[in-house]
């Protein structure tokens, strides 16, 4: 099983609602990221400040800074994913998000993915759930996606429909 974890609300909820159905068994929890030199097309701060985002990354390892806060989020999916009831290992690749997924995915024969309806992309996601919608379209395998996180309940809060 692929636990997808990107720190946001909705990934949380997703894995307390996986737990619910299919723990315990093994999962991996994937965090993806993506270089900063893709970002510039989606972050208006990037765009403003493009000639100093280039000096400042001269001096400080940007995908380095990037790559290390994925590997937090990870842990901590991973604790959320025992706390759960699963047999948890945290794993971390680069590159765009709904690709990696589904390459690790299929690498792993995972199945199901999990994933949350949406999560926290460059501008609180513009495209609201356009990773998990593209996963669900490109995936070979099973995709649960957890109901959306609510507001006040708390992470891990879902709301049953």
């Amino acid at each position: 099983m692929l636990l997808c974890f990107d720190g946001s609300d909705d990934a949380d909820a997703a894995i307390a609602k996986a737990g619910e159905f299919l723990a315990p068994r093994s999962a991996v929890v994937l965090t993806v990221w993506e270089p900063v030199r893709v970002w510039e097309p989606w972050d208006p701060l990037t765009i403003v400040s493009a000639p100093l985002g280039r000096l400042i990354a001269k001096e400080i390892d940007l995908d380095q800074i990037v790559a290390d806060v994925a590997r937090d989020k990870a842990e901590h999916g991973t604790e959320l994913a025992r706390s759960a009831g699963f047999e948890a290992t945290a794993r971390v690749t680069r590159g765009k998000a709904w690709e990696a997924i589904c390459e690790v995915a299929d690498e792993l024969d995972a199945e199901p993915i999990v994933i949350g309806s949406r999560g926290l992309g460059r501008a609180q996601s513009a495209l609201l759930g356009s990773v998990s919608a593209a996963v669900i379209m490109h995936a070979r395998r099973a995709v649960l996606v957890g109901p959306a996180h609510t507001a006040g309940g708390g992470a891990g809060s879902v709301r049953s429909e």
